[in-house]
């Protein structure tokens, strides 16, 4: 029987926990006295635009399965994928996250949430946990979120108009019960203007096909000192 409580406090290493540059190119996390530090800029991510639910920042993120191909993407960067290879099950049903952690972010009207991400039979869905927006404080506290299957509290994300065949829909007792693509720790939504401004800024990536307001992203950082997942 699969273990039921995950606990990582990154005594030993990143624990496979891994950050984004842009988009295509990760990034290590900081890490110093087994606390892992995201700090921006933050990548910007652009592959839920609308028609999707729109930018969001990506701060860290973690597989939740073994994939040969994700994992040699990640591992140089992330390390050992603890939560693999410790065996833990894929089904975040009800699940209480809890994040210890601190920081100090200026928001510019974004909030922590946290994002699912599940391969269902015929899409990769994807939904952030809008319901339960984690609150970041300049000292350490324990923040603690449950991945209910409760619709109204997700908001599913989709994807851009050259994404929507690959990022769709799903119910969300679906995405829990088979957690097995990555759980993402994002700001969102975020607020992308370009410059100077373009009428179709949908249809490119920002930072990529267009310049964009840096001023009116988040900024700041997020320390994290443990993370612990209790499945129901």
């Amino acid at each position: 029987m699969p273990k039921q409580v995950y606990v990582e406090t990154f005594d030993s290493g990143l624990g496979g926990w891994t950050g984004y540059e842009k988009h295509g190119v990760l990034r290590k996390l900081e890490i110093k006295d087994g606390v892992v530090t995201a700090r921006s800029p933050f990548m910007l991510d652009a592959n839920h635009a609308p028609p999707g639910a729109g930018y969001l920042n990506i701060l860290a993120f973690l597989l939740t399965t073994e994939n040969p191909e994700a994992t040699a993407f990640v591992t140089p960067y992330g390390g050992k994928n603890n939560f693999v290879a410790g065996g833990y099950p894929t089904d975040f049903t009800n699940a209480r996250i809890t994040f210890r952690m601190k920081g100090e972010i200026d928001f510019k009207g974004s909030q922590l949430v946290l994002l699912a991400q599940s391969k269902l039979a015929d899409t990769t869905a994807n939904a952030v946990l809008t319901g339960q927006p984690i609150k970041v404080t300049k000292e350490w506290s324990d923040q603690t979120i449950t991945l209910v299957p409760d619709e109204k509290q997700w908001t599913p994300l989709g994807g851009r108009w050259n994404k929507v065949k690959h990022y769709g829909y799903g119910p969300i007792k679906d995405i829990l019960r088979d957690l097995n693509h990555d759980i993402i720790l994002v700001l969102f939504p975020v607020n992308v203007v370009p410059v100077p401004p373009i009428e179709d800024m949908h249809n490119g990536v920002p930072g990529r096909d267009y310049d964009y307001d840096r001023t009116k992203m988040p900024t700041g950082y997020l320390s994290i000192d443990t993370v612990t997942v209790e499945f129901a």
